[in-house]
């Protein structure tokens, strides 16, 4: 079974979703800014010097100040601000056959920024080619924008997977899910 461990916010809300190692790394600096709330059953980690129970549910213990001036662009965040769903076609796929789409070309001098770029599936990107949307006969779902934030993305997990402990911490939450794949 390969362990995810579920990181809230010092206020107790969802965070990210990362790898057990990431949060043990987090865990075994000096001054550590996580406490784990519940454990994955008594799963343990040792370290020469200490042991820790694998968590499942750990907390930002201390808000950690952040100088951010919104969403940084990349080519995740362009997946998760669509829903990890085709621009073109609405086909919601996993990341490995997604890319990302300038609506604009940048042959047509069309910039790489957040209000230019679109997810889109690879055969929708084929079909569109080097032209606009309208140009190629397509219409876009939603026009690009450059979000404020984005919701808490569950790596590789179906709402099937998603371990009994977590449910009291998700409890109300819009999540969105990366469909596997």
């Amino acid at each position: 079974m390969e362990y995810h461990t579920l990181v809230l916010t010092p206020w107790m809300a969802p965070h990210r979703v990362v790898h057990w190692r990431k949060a043990i790394e987090k865990l075994v600096v000096p001054n550590s800014s996580l406490q784990v709330l519940e454990p994955w059953g008594d799963e343990v980690i040792a370290t020469p010097s200490r042991t820790f129970q694998m968590p499942s549910v750990a907390r930002i213990i201390r808000d950690v100040p952040s100088h951010k001036k919104g969403v940084k662009f990349s080519r995740v965040n362009i997946l998760t601000r669509d829903n990890f769903r085709c621009q073109y076609c609405g086909q919601r796929l996993p990341r490995k056959k997604l890319n990302y789409d300038h609506v604009i070309p940048r042959r047509l001098g069309g910039k790489t920024v957040w209000e230019n770029i679109a997810t889109s599936c690879y055969p929708c990107n084929d079909r569109k080619g080097g032209r606009t949307p309208a140009q190629a006969g397509m219409k876009l779902l939603k026009e690009p924008y450059r979000p404020s934030k984005l919701p808490l993305i569950m790596p590789a997990m179906s709402l099937e997977n998603i371990p009994e402990v977590w449910d009291f911490y998700l409890q109300g939450q819009g999540l969105m899910m990366e469909m596997t794949g």
